[in-house]
């Protein structure tokens, strides 16, 4: 009795202990083409739209636990035995080093980041010509460049070189030796600033000045997202392709219900995602009957297929657009992720 009371209370223990494990769920999708809480999800000004139909849906996947909030043993099994639900470690999700509000930070910024390049993505699409700037996004701390800069700030010159690029503004201030200045111009705002920095020699005796730069976009009108909490990269193919309906005549879907996964780049690249069985999943309970599948993504996909829920593969934005007017038309067949 005794062996069996201490077996019991060893396993009732053993399963509320903490667990560096992470829950991976089906999270809420969001109509790209429709609203949110009243508001459009895409909103676009300065150049006309067209009525819309159907649906163009985002899919999100939703997680338990963490650095702070970490899962029982309980529950981890619990996740283990359900076929919609992935049990990942901890460091997938949660790097090494950081915390939660530190990854919300970061997918909050990416989420940014690929409204950007989603519209860029559909503009280029489109042929509708746009301009691109290299801008700050971030300052390393300790480093010269820290409380000299802003995120956001437009860089226009560097030493008198125009900043066309990344690589130019890069390559301009590698021609430094470390601890001489190199002169920025940026515009900030309304403002156009020149800002002194003096170079440091990074690790491999090659000079910094300690910002981390990314391309922005100045678009020939407005166009605005709006998704809540929703944060990420993994939702620029559908962005581009709600912007891409808004902006042509004809609803897109032809009313049809739609969903898609998939990183975007501003050229039209389609890039792998995480957590793409617990998004087709959510994609099927949302009743969608098409899944645009990034390629690369495919292999793990053909998986674990929900009933009634069609892949069709996609490496471009373009071949996105035209697989999406092949299900509207019933014309054409669309590529499908291979099963063999």
């Amino acid at each position: 009795m005794v062996a069996g009371f201490l077996t019991l209370a060893l396993a009732v223990i053993g399963a509320v202990l903490p667990v560096p494990y992470v829950v991976l769920s089906p999270g809420p999708t969001e109509n790209t083409i429709g609203d949110v809480e009243g508001k459009p999800v895409i909103s676009i000004k300065g150049r006309q739209t067209y009525p819309t139909d159907g649906k163009l849906s985002l899919v999100t996947v939703a997680y338990q636990g963490g650095p702070g909030t970490r899962l029982d043993l309980f529950s981890a099994l619990k996740g283990w035995i359900d076929p919609t639900i992935a049990v990942v470690p901890e460091e997938t999700i949660f790097p090494p080093a950081t915390t939660a509000k530190e990854v919300e930070e970061q997918n909050t910024q990416e989420m940014t980041n690929s409204q950007d390049d989603a519209t860029a993505a559909a503009l280029t699409e489109l042929k509708i010509p746009y301009t691109s700037v290299v801008t700050v996004a971030s300052m390393e701390k300790g480093l010269p460049a820290d409380g000299k800069f802003k995120q956001g700030d437009e860089i226009v010159s560097v030493d008198g070189t125009p900043a066309k690029d990344r690589e130019t503004v890069s390559a301009t201030v590698r021609k430094r030796k470390a601890g001489e200045t190199v002169t920025f111009v940026v515009n900030r705002g309304t403002q156009s600033l020149t800002i002194p920095v003096p170079t440091t020699a990074a690790k491999d005796g090659t000079p910094i000045v300690g910002i981390t730069m990314r391309v922005g976009y100045r678009f020939p009108f407005e166009v605005s997202i709006n998704v809540g909490d929703v944060g990420g990269p993994s939702a620029g193919m559908i962005f581009s392709l709600g912007i891409v309906d808004k902006l042509t005549p004809g609803p897109m879907t032809g009313g049809k219900s739609i969903a898609g996964t998939g990183t975007i780049t501003p050229e039209g690249q389609v890039g792998p995602i995480g957590g793409i069985q617990q998004k087709m999943v959510g994609a099927r309970k949302s009743g969608a009957t098409f899944f645009l599948t990034p390629a690369d993504n495919c292999a793990e996909a053909v998986k674990a297929i929900p009933d009634g829920l069609k892949l069709v593969k996609v490496e471009t934005l373009h071949e996105a657009v035209q697989a999406i007017d092949a299900i509207r038309t019933g014309k054409g067949a669309t590529p499908s992720c291979p099963t063999g």
